[in-house]
């Protein structure tokens, strides 16, 4: 049996225009509509859960030994395998931005590439020179 999702117990108010306000007055569950679209925003929602936070228990079981034996991935530079982890919390403070400029669709570097590779002057990144053409265009061109 699926579990429920957590409670909703904080409010959060912005103003809108009245245009958007009259259109989300329309729909008929309004705060779903605005949960999921903040999730869409921040990234992708989860291809397991769809973005509800909990799976079936039979797919909790039968994923969670593929996701722990698949968590490894190369480093983008230099080819050494370096560990995924579940969550940036997982790491060492020094570590999230490495991890975190990776899940957020950046290149993948382990901890010496990543040192070694300058930062992008626009988005923060660190992005090797072999490859900044490449990152400029698919990530600071429309």
């Amino acid at each position: 049996m699926p579990r429920k999702s957590s409670p909703k117990t904080q409010i959060v108010a912005f103003k809108v225009e009245e245009d958007l306000a009259n259109f989300l007055n329309k729909l008929q569950n309004k705060s779903a509509f605005i949960r999921k679209a903040i999730i869409a925003q921040l990234g992708m929602a989860c291809p397991l859960c769809e973005g509800t936070g909990t799976v079936a228990r039979g797919l909790h079981e039968h994923y969670t030994p593929i996701l722990l034996k698949y968590n490894m991935r190369k480093c983008d530079k230099c080819g050494a395998k370096g560990v995924i982890p579940r969550n940036v919390v997982d790491l060492p403070e020094s570590q999230r931005p490495r991890l975190e400029q990776f899940l957020n669709g950046g290149p993948f570097y382990c901890e010496n590439c990543y040192e070694d590779a300058p930062s992008c002057d626009d988005c923060g990144w660190h992005v090797s020179p072999e490859v900044i053409a490449d990152h400029f265009r698919q990530v600071h061109l429309d």
